[in-house]
C-alpha cells in the first residue's frame, strides 16, 4: 500500500514516500521516518524510530549505544526542510533543496538510544523568501533531549 502526496498546503502528515519525494537524503543519512501535525510551513513534528540496527551503533559506543547529537540536529533540519519543500511545491514547480546555513543555541539534555522514538518539534520563527529560521526541539517520551535554532536557505536543485 502506498500513500499519495496531497497537492494542498494544508498537509497533516507526510509518509516515508512523501519524505523521499521532498528530500534528496537516502539511507543511511535519512533521519526521519514520517512527519505529522503539519501546519503549512509553520510547524510540524518529525518522527524517528531509533533501532539497534542503525549502522552508527557499530562504532558510537557499542557497549552503550547513544544516538549521536549531530544526527539529532540533522533530523531537526530534515523535518524543517521537508515541510518547506512540500509547502513550496504547491506554489512552485521548480525542484528545490534546503541547505543548512546555521545552528544556534544547540543544547543536548539527555541521550537517545535503541528503542526510543524521537519527535522533532519544529516551529518557524521567520522566513523571508528563500531564508528561514526555525526553533527545534527533540523529545523522547515528552521530555526534551535536545534543542536548537536552525537557519536554512532554499536553493534550486541541480539534477
Amino acid at each position: 500500500m502506498t500513500d499519495t502526496v496531497s497537492s494542498t498546503t494544508e498537509l497533516d502528515a507526510m509518509s516515508i514516500m512523501d519524505i523521499l519525494a521532498a528530500l534528496p537524503h537516502r539511507y543511511p543519512m535519512l533521519m526521519i521516518d514520517r512527519i505529522v501535525d503539519i501546519k503549512g510551513d509553520d510547524s510540524a513534528v518529525g518522527i524517528k524510530n531509533v533501532t539497534f540496527n542503525e549502522p552508527i551503533f557499530q562504532g558510537h559506543f557499542p557497549n552503550n549505544p547513544i544516538f549521536p547529537g549531530v544526527l539529532i540536529l540533522e533530523g531537526m533540519a530534515q523535518t524543517a526542510g521537508a515541510i518547506v519543500i512540500k509547502y513550496d511545491a504547491t506554489e512552485n514547480s521548480n525542484k528545490s533543496i534546503v541547505m543548512l546555513l546555521g545552528i544556534d543555541n544547540a543544547r543536548f539534555r539527555k541521550p537517545a538510544g535503541p528503542g526510543d522514538t524521537i519527535e522533532y518539534h519544529i516551529s518557524k520563527l521567520h522566513r523571508r523568501r528563500t531564508v528561514g529560521r526555525y526553533k527545534a526541539e527533540a523529545k523522547v517520551n515528552g521530555n526534551i533531549i535536545a534543542e536548537a535554532e536552525l537557519t536554512a536557505m532554499i536553493v534550486e536543485a541541480t539534477e
